[in-house]
């Protein structure tokens, strides 16, 4: 499986004025960076994304967004078992090969030494900041994208390590030392 797919795409439009002044303005919006990985009947695969948060810890639900037009959009809807990955700074490489950045196929991908099978064999990264294993409960589309609520059935932290962040369109490392209070 690969990031990209042989099925004609349709040609893009340009992007109107308030669709590029709206992606600037989300460039300035700093995040975490998560690998989200899937396994399954339909196939092993997993995205880099920065559009994670949080809903609510009664049930511990997060949300992630999932571009429609993405080749692993229907893996992720049809296997419904997750994991969110909270990277560390020091996988930054990682972090480009789920964005499809680099050229490592999805399968090379989980040939390297850093997963753990997780619940129903999904992808957990063995020094993820966090990872939380979970379902997707429930799907919504909105514009491009689908918005997966995931509800975590498995969480684990990782109390050390610098936190990798996606922020004005580059990859940055913030320190945890640098976030501990005085």
């Amino acid at each position: 499986m690969s990031a990209t797919t042989d099925t004609p795409q349709p040609a893009r439009a340009e992007p109107t004025d308030a669709q590029k002044a709206f992606r600037q303005a989300m460039a300035h919006l700093g995040a975490a960076v998560n690998v989200i990985t899937s396994a399954g009947p339909h196939g092993r695969c997993g995205i880099t994304a920065s559009a994670v948060c949080s809903v609510t810890d009664t049930p511990p639900t997060l949300l992630v967004c999932l571009n429609r037009s993405s080749a692993m959009h229907a893996i992720f809807e049809r296997n419904r078992h997750v994991c969110i990955n909270v990277l560390p700074a020091e996988h930054e490489l990682l972090a480009r090969h789920f964005a499809g950045l680099t050229e490592l196929p999805m399968e090379r991908r989980f040939d390297l030494p850093v997963w753990d099978r997780g619940e129903q064999d999904v992808p957990v990264l063995r020094d993820a900041l966090a990872s939380l294993q979970g379902t997707i409960a429930e799907m919504k589309e909105v514009g491009s994208h689908s918005v997966m609520f995931i509800e975590a059935t498995s969480i684990r932290v990782r109390h050390d390590g610098d936190s990798l962040i996606y922020f004005s369109r580059a990859f940055h490392r913030v320190s945890r030392a640098a976030c501990v209070q005085r």
